[in-house]
């Protein structure tokens, strides 16, 4: 006897449901996390059907790396590929030679359980040379409809009706028991259709031909309504498949390594697939579908939305009714409304909000605060710059990938004329040892050499740079506040981070991958230095010009810092030097921090920066010196120990320290307020106190601690001497196709005494005011210093209201 065999239509675009198949082809689309044709290739399989042929046009390669042979799914899979649609039945009749007895014919995009054994015999019992599989619909005007007599032979056919045109409520469900000759009807390589062309010629012809109706469930994926009721069906059990996950309560499934908070709500149905997280307050109400690998934050809010696999919603994001496609990132406070569907590798950025039914192709970047009211498709993918403003950054496994570390190793290494050496290092955390071996992986693959200096802060990678005389260094850093969030930064062989033109040759590079490669035998060893931290402590002990006199005062410092690393490195080096290093290895607020210093009578307290850069400094009374108060500081040390000769500083920094300056014969230099051109230019003019202060944390303490024993008194007497100044900063939204725009105008409107070295500085006898446009986000910058506080703060609301009645006049 010889077995069934089946044909499987796969070759159709799915115009209807995109975005959901820019990237895939129709049968590939998931149903509860599978393929949509994986549940064909099951309902064959139940019913001894094993011998499948599979036509193919649109994209098929993705159904054939999926499915490969079949074997995997206990079946012998045959693939038929037209290079132009050649229709239902050409694409069928490609595969006439593997068809020699009865066969089956299903949409690999259809969704059904139907008992295909009671549909053959019914098939057999009438003689019949095609059956059509029919199902009763109510809206009947998508389908084609099908008028049969009271034995089932069908005597009229129309396709997709109008409502005067509906005689019958039987449609045409695409499913078809065919026998070989009825291929006859039509040569091979012809555009070919069974409904319009080779079914009408049968029934002419006086061809059997029947309609078998069937009871069981049904559903052409054919848009996003019919889609999403699919998985609704299914989760309220109108028809029971093979699911992947288990349903380990009634109406909830969850898939195999899934973790789930204590404080998770799920109201079911719900179904979650495996490998993925959710965490804290987050609330997945019924109908909700969430794919393999994704990760839900806290505070999010779910309903009937369906997430692909990879999908990646940061805190505070609520999905009403959407569908999201596979490696789309979400960032915080995202809302998408009912009916909204956001296409593969997307990024939605912060507070965005995606109106209802509102439809985002693949490879779209949505920026902050953006509203989008309608559907975005045309363009190339929207790419933002590898760099913002002083590093990379990107969360671990979404936006920094091993490989996208390895690529960019590749593209900064492929920048030396020759084959170069670099610095490469990390903090403790594991997620940074992972980007930081595919960062050397690339660097090692362009023949370049690489020194990996091990756990560092970012101060050990510019003096390793320095030390070994490198062509530059990248260090690796989680972020305190977000240990999903990774931070790579780029130095160049100063120990300064790299220019903005650097940057561009390496996102030119990075985009093309445009590197250079080696052969096997010119990869290098990786030269790995396990003590380095020992010749940094050394090295910091040199800069000291009363070692001994801060050995006999024992001072007693207060420690802290987000990375553990930098608090022992520091503990380390204090004690090197003579000082009682205590270190507060738990989270602390900063006045709880000021408050202990205080009343436990230490000489200081140190707040460390996770990178080991930068300082916050708590004196002896508890008074707390961050940010331009401490650059002040630094700098009115150095001036006054006669060890600063000049100083630079970005365009937006108080102009206080001009006054400084004149008094002890010192100069001021300004520089653009980007970072690199900040410390390309300290470096350049080796204002080596200066750069130890404000960039290497953990020496700097050392020069403070030098400072106040030369002094003979306390921390708190030195902060006393600081200049009054009045300084504010402030922010105003400001959408990016804006700036241009608002900035021209201030400037018009401020002819006299204005700056434009870099936005708009204006400049009066009572102080000024600087309108900066931000590099990385929709907003303008404010910058005011004053006479007195009064006067700074009002300024900085003038303009701040002025800006954003500009925005309103042009509603």
């Amino acid at each position: 006897m010889i077995k069934i065999k089946a044909v499987i239509m796969s070759g159709g675009k799915g115009t209807r449901l995109r975005p959901l198949t820019c990237h895939i082809p129709k049968p590939m689309v998931p149903i509860l996390n599978k393929p949509v044709m994986k549940y064909i290739l099951e309902l064959l399989k139940f019913h001894n059907i094993e011998d499948i042929a599979v036509t193919l046009h649109y994209l098929p390669s993705s159904i054939i790396d999926y499915f490969h042979n079949g074997k995997d799914f206990g079946v012998n899979v045959n693939y038929y590929i037209e290079k132009t649609p050649l229709g239902t039945g050409g694409s069928v009749k490609n595969a006439q030679d593997f068809l020699n007895d009865t066969f089956v014919v299903i949409s690999g995009d259809a969704f059904t359980n139907i008992d295909l054994h009671k549909a053959i015999d019914f098939h057999k019992n009438k003689k019949s040379k095609a059956t059509l599989v029919l199902k009763k619909e109510p809206v009947p005007l998508e389908y084609g409809v099908i008028i049969t007599d009271e034995n089932g032979k069908i005597s009229k056919f129309l396709e997709k009706p109008s409502w005067g045109e509906v005689f019958s409520d039987t449609i045409n469900t695409g499913i078809y028991i065919l026998e070989p000759e009825v291929l006859d009807y039509y040569k091979k390589g012809e555009n070919f259709d069974f409904s319009k062309d080779l079914f009408p010629r049968l029934l002419k012809d006086n061809i059997p031909m029947y309609g078998y109706i069937t009871e069981d469930y049904w559903c052409d994926i054919g848009d996003i309504n019919s889609y999403m009721r699919t998985h609704r069906d299914l989760l309220d059990k109108k028809l029971h498949m093979k699911f992947e996950s288990k349903e380990i309560e009634e109406g909830i499934w969850i898939g195999d390594g899934t973790f789930i908070g204590r404080e998770v709500e799920m109201i079911p149905p719900v179904y979650i697939g495996k490998n993925s997280t959710i965490r804290g307050k987050t609330k997945i109400e019924p109908y909700t579908v969430i794919g393999d690998n994704c990760y839900i934050d806290s505070g999010c809010s779910l309903k009937k939305t369906i997430l692909w696999k990879n999908v990646f919603f940061s805190q505070n994001i609520e999905a009403r009714k959407s569908i999201i496609c596979n490696d789309v990132n979400i960032k915080e406070q995202v809302k998408l409304f009912e009916g909204s569907v956001v296409g593969s590798s997307s990024t939605i950025s912060k507070r965005a909000i995606v109106s209802p039914n509102v439809k985002i192709w693949p490879h779209k970047l949505i920026e902050e605060n953006t509203k989008v009211n309608e559907n975005l498709i045309w363009g190339s993918k929207v790419s933002k710059n590898i760099f913002g403003n002083r590093d990379i950054q990107g969360h671990i496994n979404i936006d920094i990938t091993p490989e996208f570390a390895s690529r960019l190793g590749s593209a900064f290494a492929s920048q030396t004329i020759e084959k170069g050496v670099f610095v490469v290092s990390s903090d403790e955390h594991n997620s940074s040892e992972l980007i930081k071996s595919s960062l050397i992986s690339g660097i090692l693959s362009t023949g370049s050499k690489v020194i990996d200096i091990k756990d560092a802060s970012m101060p050990m990678c510019r003096f390793a740079v320095r030390h070994f005389r490198t062509n530059g260094g990248l260090q690796v850093r989680s972020d305190s506040h977000d240990k999903n969030k990774i931070h790579i930064e780029l130095i160049d062989e100063r120990g300064a981070n790299i220019s903005r033109n650097l940057e561009r040759k390496i996102e030119n590079a990075f985009g093309i991958e445009d590197f250079k490669r080696c052969n096997g035998e010119s990869v290098e060893d990786i030269a790995r230095m396990y003590n380095f931290s020992s010749i940094y402590i050394n090295e910091g002990e040199k800069i000291l010009k009363n070692l001994s006199e801060i050995k006999r005062r024992n001072l007693k410092v207060l420690v802290y810092s987000a990375s553990a690393n930098v608090s022992n490195l520091a503990k380390k080096y204090l004690e090197n030097i003579g000082c009682d290093g205590v270190v507060i290895s738990d989270k602390h607020h900063y006045e709880k921090i000021s408050k202990r210093v205080r009343e436990e009578n230490f000489d200081l307290g140190v707040i460390y920066s996770e990178n080991g850069e930068n300082m916050i400094l708590i004196d002896d009374k508890g008074r707390i010196l961050d940010g331009e108060k401490f650059s002040l500081f630094s700098f009115f040390m150095g001036f006054k120990s006669g060890e600063m000769k000049e100083v630079v500083i970005p365009y937006n920094f108080p102009r206080i320290v001009e006054n400084m300056a004149t008094k002890y014969n010192g100069k001021v230099h300004i520089t653009k307020t980007n970072l690199a051109d900040t410390l390309g230019e300290i470096i350049d003019r080796n204002c080596i106190y200066q750069y130890i202060l404000n960039f290497d944390a953990i020496w700097g303490t050392g020069k403070i601690i030098d400072f106040i024993v030369s002094e003979k008194t306390a921390l708190s007497k030195i902060v006393d001497e600081l200049p009054k100044y009045y300084y504010v900063k402030n922010k105003v939204f400001c959408p990016w196709e804006e700036k241009g725009r608002i900035l021209r105008k201030i400037i018009e409107d401020n002819q006299t005494g204005i700056e434009t070295i870099e936005g708009a500085r204006i400049v009066d006898d009572k102080g000024w005011a600087l309108i900066l446009p931000d590099e990385e986000k929709p907003l303008f910058n404010i910058y005011v210093e004053g006479f007195n506080e009064e006067y700074a703060q009002e300024l900085s609301s003038f303009y701040h209201d002025k800006i954003e009645k500009m925005l309103e006049n042009s509603r």
